[in-house]
């Protein structure tokens, strides 16, 4: 019985049909135990169309963190419309993301578990990908305490550390929901926002939290 032919295809339809198995794999069992092997059938093509396409294992996993923190990164900001109010804009952006997160749970893996612990380049990519999600989480506090009228502006490094906690927030629980039964992108959301906001709203509108005083 001879070879099973494969259709032809466009190249970068192809590459994506292989970046989607590779995802898969590597998030179903790990990077170091993922095969190329897998990968290929799951594609439905030979491992040397995934080397000729791809490089190396390597090269293949590089392009699957690209590909996910660029999705993930799409999906919140186009789910956010400056038009609606701050808390409108937190919830839109956390609900995206849960979303995505949510219908793309190996992907998920890859981003905030695989990458981090297989090397300095994938690390780098994640941490790239991640500084742009906090900055844009900085933007966004940054609106809202401009639209509570309050008068003594949020000092730089307390936008950070709060967009910084909110987006670290989000990944684990991002985590969680992808683990724990019932849990959907909407109540995954909603518990973030009734943590979040509540005290966000105090400090935007001149009412933080204070530490006690130290007793001598």
């Amino acid at each position: 019985m001879g070879a099973v032919k494969t259709k032809r295809m466009p190249r970068a339809v192809r590459e994506q049909q292989m970046l989607d198995a590779a995802v898969e794999i590597f998030g179903r069992r790990g990077y170091t135990a993922a095969s190329m092997d897998e990968i290929a059938e799951l594609a439905g093509v030979s491992k040397p169309l995934v080397y000729l396409y791809l490089n190396s294992k390597e090269d293949l996993f590089l392009a699957c963190v690209r590909r996910e923190a660029r999705a993930v990164s799409e999906a919140v900001r186009a789910a956010v419309d400056p038009a609606r109010p701050a808390d409108r804009r937190l919830w839109d952006g956390l609900l995206a993301f849960f979303a995505h997160t949510g219908r793309h749970p190996h992907a998920w893996s890859v981003l905030h578990v695989q990458a981090r612990t297989h090397g300095e380049v994938f690390a780098a990519e994640v941490a790239a990908y991640r500084a742009e999600l906090v900055a844009f989480v900085a933007g966004l506090i940054l609106v809202a305490a401009r639209e509570t009228g309050h008068d003594r502006p949020l000092p730089a490094p307390d936008v950070t550390g709060l967009a910084e906690a909110l987006v670290g927030a989000a990944e684990s629980l991002a985590t969680w929901a992808n683990t724990t039964d019932g849990v959907t992108p909407r109540r995954a959301a909603a518990t973030l926002m009734n943590f979040a906001w509540a005290g966000l709203g105090g400090l935007l509108t001149g009412h933080p939290w204070s530490p006690p005083v130290a007793e001598a």
